[in-house]
């Protein structure tokens, strides 16, 4: 299969894109790099250096999948440029999906975030929960889903809202709680938690890829 993955050198992506090539599969990898690349060399896979709003550079003819990673991640970050945030988490997103439309991508999967429910008291956070975002972040999250989702008789979208990502990535973030307390065991030998009773759910980076390719392979269940 043609994938188009955006964000393959984020967090997720750079562990993604390899798993996709290992799986015999063709990609188009599309980031801007502000963290910089780490794409394997493969004669399967194309790097394309490019902001996501520039919807012209982005090529999708010939793709039959679309993997949106890209985005403003973390309340911090889209914090520091609110509207520059939501063209990227939401406006890029939906010129990305009409654009997949018009060529015919017969699957389009949006990772948004299980952030997107808001603080609940609820033991289990489960799909029929309202979704009450806090933040601007969790909001362009929502926002975003809605908007792919109403593109759903034209082709196949799938949200998925993961908990929070951990684990080992090509390209690493320290700004997470369970990569944070790996990480300073590793090289102090001591941990630091502040408060401890905060609940947090936690998803392993290698399970919530998988999760992508178990979608792509069994497109007919979803």
């Amino acid at each position: 299969m043609k994938i188009l993955l955006t964000g393959g050198n984020g967090f997720k992506g750079s562990v993604l894109v390899s798993k996709l090539l290992n799986q015999g599969h063709e990609v188009i990898n599309y980031d801007i790099n502000w963290f910089g690349s780490y794409a394997p060399r493969n004669s399967r896979l194309i790097n394309i250096e490019g902001d996501i709003r520039d919807i012209d550079n982005i090529p999708m003819k010939g793709v039959q999948c679309v993997i949106h990673l890209a985005n403003i991640a973390n309340d911090p970050a889209v914090d520091l440029n609110p509207t520059l945030s939501w063209e990227v988490n939401v406006l890029a997103g939906q010129r990305l999906i009409e654009k997949a439309c018009k060529n015919n991508v017969s699957q389009f999967i949006y990772a948004s975030s299980g952030s997107v429910y808001g603080i609940k008291k609820e033991e289990r956070v489960t799909e029929d929960l309202d979704l009450v975002p806090i933040s601007t972040y969790n909001k362009t999250k929502m926002i975003a889903e809605r908007v792919l989702l109403s593109y759903k008789d034209k082709l196949d979208v799938i949200c998925l809202r993961p908990a929070t990502v951990c684990g080992f990535s090509p390209r690493m973030r320290l700004d997470v709680a369970v990569n944070l307390l790996t990480y300073q065991a590793l090289s102090k030998g001591e941990i630091t938690v502040l408060g401890g009773d905060q609940i947090r759910p936690n998803i392993h980076i290698d399970d919530i890829t998988d999760l992508y390719l178990y979608i792509i392979e069994n497109k007919s269940k979803f």
